[in-house]
């Protein structure tokens, strides 16, 4: 499913969308989401329909170092109609907290995340986010 992931961030590259940073000093921000589960039952194996609400209700947040300062908020593209999609946001060099904004009970391992990045840097954090439903 990354491989998936990574090509089809390969392809929009290619198709023009500028994936590149817009300056020398510019860092990628980029990951894979994963959003689930999605109803209370769910067999393994039976492919899942996600409605896409799912996905642009839910942002990847950017916040200064310390986290008291909203940077930006990042939308979560759906790739197909299951629970994976992906994002990307170019950034300055910088400290910063990623998180997720928490609708319910959402959480994900792992977030908040401080990192610390440098100019010219391609930072990749994969996300999970559990819904709580059950």
């Amino acid at each position: 499913m990354r491989i998936l992931l990574l090509g089809l961030i390969m392809i929009v590259c290619f198709l023009g969308v500028s994936c590149q940073p817009a300056d020398s000093e510019s860092v990628l921000l980029q990951g894979a989401v994963t959003i689930g589960p999605i109803t209370p039952v769910e067999k393994p194996g039976e492919p899942l329909i996600v409605s896409p609400e799912v996905f642009s209700a839910r942002k990847i947040m950017i916040y200064s170092g310390n986290g008291n300062r909203l940077i930006r908020e990042v939308a979560i593209i759906q790739i197909s109609q299951g629970a994976t999609g992906y994002y990307t946001a170019q950034i300055a060099p910088g400290m910063y907290t990623i998180d997720i904004n928490r609708m319910g009970i959402d959480h994900a391992d792992g977030l908040p995340k401080k990192i610390s990045p440098v100019a010219d840097e391609t930072v990749t954090i994969d996300v999970n986010i559990d819904t709580g439903i059950r």
